[in-house]
């Protein structure tokens, strides 16, 4: 197993034994290593307000999570391996005195240059107390932070929370993970549009008349019941996710790929983005909501959200921007379409009336990128048809190693790279920009479950169409 030359590790979990570290954290490790992407030297410490049984029985739940999201483990020595590095401790916002001896005990083994990356999968309310103790035990010292969002639920709070963050960690220390920016084909945007001189000329309003980011969930709450109503669809998926694959988009060339040149770019994009259009929103709510265990019978929490979004500079005035994404939809998809516009004269017999060219970036696990083209039908006459120029990534690269999102961000966050990471100025452009939509928020529309949302998203790109599902 080649390892990588990365300092020796702590990895402290807090909410080990939640849905998150059970889903993606302990898996994503388990992968990185079998890959020989982990340190040489490192130890993996789970922390909550409870121990779960034994350290064999906590060992034997991380082994169930790895073995039910990532498949059956076929080599038992590579396990035990891993697991004699696998441990927990019982911590609080109040007590970290117990894992203070851990940690230092696993430092005086793996050595003096070891690292710390403390990951806080806890609740939102929990982090600021949790950092306040992380600062009190003196954990913040060599150490990287991982937040997840939300990071605060508006601008008040979001700055409350950075002011603790502050008083812990410096900024460099502070990664706050959104994981769909460690997609594959998130990154490939950048290489789509600045490694290629075909793309980034047409990639501006004089010849893209429309963008669509649209994420509709097949799923529906699962049970969250107490984190959607808390939290609801625009505050968990547009001021996060659905901001942040726009600033991707829309971003002017940067300097270079690095983290300051990305984040000063983004900025930039978030102070254009134009006051949100209340009459430009829709809120629906899945019929059966409101009978879901836990949830208000009369509450008027979103599930879907639908909008049109303008960026005032000279790149994309004038290009609407139409972001949706909901709860119990047709499919589960994520989708991002660039429409591109008419040619100015029509000058072919029987013209195909379909929507125009468009480039299409599927953000899958298996990431794919096509453009739909007119082009002439083989045959005697001069006929158009529709064609799709197609590029599948792990079929253009065989052999090659794709990560899931969060191992990929759990790598560069041992690097200590930020470019993937949203910064404390970005979060509070995104709050101010949406904060007087929270304040005002509108009534949500019943939608039926397994369809596309309500009938007002439907019509709100008007003669554009939404390209999921695809025409």
């Amino acid at each position: 197993m080649a390892l990588t030359t990365l300092d020796p590790h702590v990895f402290v979990i807090f909410g080990a034994t939640g849905d998150l570290a059970r889903r993606k954290l302990f898996p994503g490790l388990y992968h990185l290593w079998h890959l020989g992407l982990l340190p040489e030297r490192f130890r993996i410490i789970g922390s909550g307000r409870a121990a779960p049984g034994s350290q064999e029985e906590f060992r034997d739940m991380v082994h169930a999570a790895i073995e039910q999201f990532r498949g059956k483990l076929q080599d038992h020595g590579e396990w035990h391996e891993f697991a004699k590095r696998l441990g927990f401790v019982v911590a609080s916002v109040d007590d970290g005195a117990e894992l203070v001896e851990v940690v230092r005990e696993a430092e005086q083994e793996l050595g003096s240059n070891t690292q710390r990356l403390m990951y806080l999968a806890v609740p939102p309310a929990v982090a600021g107390p949790m950092v306040r103790m992380l600062g009190k035990f003196e954990l913040h010292q060599r150490a990287k932070l991982v937040l997840e969002k939300p990071f605060g639920t508006d601008l008040q709070s979001a700055r409350q929370l950075n002011v603790v963050l502050h008083e812990v960690f410096g900024e460099e220390q502070i990664f706050r993970i959104d994981h769909f920016l460690g997609k594959e084909a998130v990154q490939n945007i950048l290489a789509l549009r600045f490694a290629n001189g075909l793309f980034e000329p047409q990639w501006n309003h004089q010849c893209v008349c429309y963008v669509q980011i649209d994420v509709p969930e097949e799923i529906d709450i699962q049970g969250r019941a107490d984190f959607m109503e808390s939290t609801g669809t625009f505050r968990d998926m547009i001021s996060t996710h659905l901001f942040q694959l726009l600033g991707f988009i829309a971003l002017e060339p940067p300097v270079r790929i690095d983290s300051q040149s990305l984040h000063e770019e983004k900025v930039k994009v978030f102070r254009g983005i134009r006051p949100l259009d209340p009459e430009r929103i829709v809120f629906g709510q899945y019929e059966g909501y409101r009978n879901e265990e836990g949830v208000d019978a009369a509450s008027n929490v979103e599930t879907f959200v639908a909008m049109e979004v303008y960026i005032d500079n000279w790149r994309w005035f004038g290009v609407p921007i139409y972001l949706r994404t909901g709860k119990a939809m047709a499919e589960s998809r994520r989708t991002i379409t660039l429409g591109f516009r008419e040619p100015p004269l029509k000058m072919f017999p029987e013209e195909v009336d379909d929507p125009c060219n468009e480039l299409v970036l599927e953000l899958t696990d298996d990431p794919q990128m096509f453009v739909d083209v007119r082009a002439k039908i083989p045959g005697p006459d001069l006929k158009l048809g529709r064609g799709r120029m197609k590029i599948d990534l792990l079929q253009e690269f065989p052999g090659s190693e794709p990560l899931e999102a969060y191992e990929r961000l759990l790598l560069d966050v041992m690097r200590g790279d930020q470019t993937l990471f949203t910064s404390t100025e970005e979060v509070e452009l995104l709050w101010r920009l949406t904060d007087p939509i929270l304040a005002h928020r509108p009534e949500p529309v019943i939608y039926p479950r397994r369809s596309y949302g309500p009938q007002e998203a439907l019509a709100l790109t008007g003669e554009f169409r939404w390209r999921v599902p695809d025409a």
